[in-house]
């Protein structure tokens, strides 16, 4: 959808900035009760969608716009990997929005106030899965969407379209808990190249379990309120509902993309040196995937 500089800005209830798989599944179930923009990285792509994407094995036509013609919106949704934080934050910012909620993977926040310092921002967390292949996008999966106080009006939009979504009163922990899942499930799905669901089976368990009991007292020196078995149990519960989901870092890999292991184990690995806890286990797998990383931009011939 294109703007003319004279034309008074189209208005949104609700925009997903972050045209990726995920921002296309909850932006095509948003539409189903009410107005959505999309807001895609760049004019090409932005026309590309508007010719209409398969999400969930139905052609769906969205309302997608590119950076320079922008509607504006009462609230923004940030859908992008985390490399990609400042510029979206900044743009999503350009929105005008009431407020602008990250539902990104790593803890972000502080990032997202320095880029937006005008707008009420908040991090939440979302199990909610997607993942995009030949055919097109495949939501995978029904999780939890949890949003920071202030961010109740965009709740409400959420369960009017089907999701469960509720405000945390204490979005920290939650925060908390996400990277915990995060920190098992993405890095060795994505070095196994297997969906969610193979973690619970050998071999993978093993290695699954460990990097939970490893990263447990590390979080729980920063707040965390959970015991080894209800962290498991948060875990496997993940994996089990989104079973068939490839995670964010497997797609990445199999793209030959940069992933986000530097948000997610990235962001554990300074937390256990300040506590003076060992993590060996997710220094290794920080070091496969980076390595994979490398292998795959060496063969690209340097291109990222």
């Amino acid at each position: 959808m294109t703007v003319a500089p004279d034309t008074p800005r189209p208005h949104y209830p609700i925009a997903i900035v972050g045209a990726g798989a995920l921002g296309l599944a909850f932006a095509a179930r948003l539409a189903a009760t009410g107005r959505v923009a999309v807001i895609a990285r760049n004019a090409a792509r932005a026309a590309e969608l508007a010719r209409g994407v398969q999400i969930g094995g139905q052609s769906r036509r969205l309302d997608v716009f590119a950076p320079d013609t922008l509607p504006t919106a009462d609230w923004a949704v940030l859908l992008v990997k985390t490399g990609d934080t400042a510029d979206a934050a900044r743009l999503a910012g350009a929105l005008q929005p009431r407020g602008l909620l990250s539902l990104q993977n790593g803890l972000i926040e502080a990032q997202l106030r320095a880029a937006c310092p005008a707008v009420t921002v908040g991090q939440g967390v979302t199990t909610e899965g997607a993942y995009r292949d030949a055919a097109g996008i495949h939501p995978s999966g029904a999780g939890e969407t949890l949003l920071p106080p202030g961010f109740e009006d965009l709740a409400a939009l959420f369960v009017r379209a089907g999701f469960v979504a509720r405000v945390d009163s204490d979005i920290v922990r939650a925060r908390l808990a996400k990277l915990l899942v995060n920190l098992a499930i993405n890095p060795l799905a994505a070095l196994f190249r297997v969906p969610n669901g193979a973690l619970l089976e050998p071999p993978h368990r093993v290695l699954l379990d460990a990097l939970v009991r490893e990263a447990l007292p590390v979080l729980r020196a920063n707040g965390l309120e959970l015991d080894e078995a209800a962290a498991l149990a948060r875990v496997h519960g993940v994996a089990r509902a989104t079973a068939a989901n490839r995670a964010s870092m497997l797609q990445d890999v199999l793209a030959g993309r940069r992933t986000e292991i530097d948000a997610i184990t990235g962001a554990l690995l300074p937390m256990a040196e300040a506590a003076g806890l060992e993590v060996p286990t997710h220094r290794a797998v920080h070091t496969l995937v980076r390595t994979i990383e490398r292998g795959a931009f060496d063969s690209a011939g340097g291109q990222g």
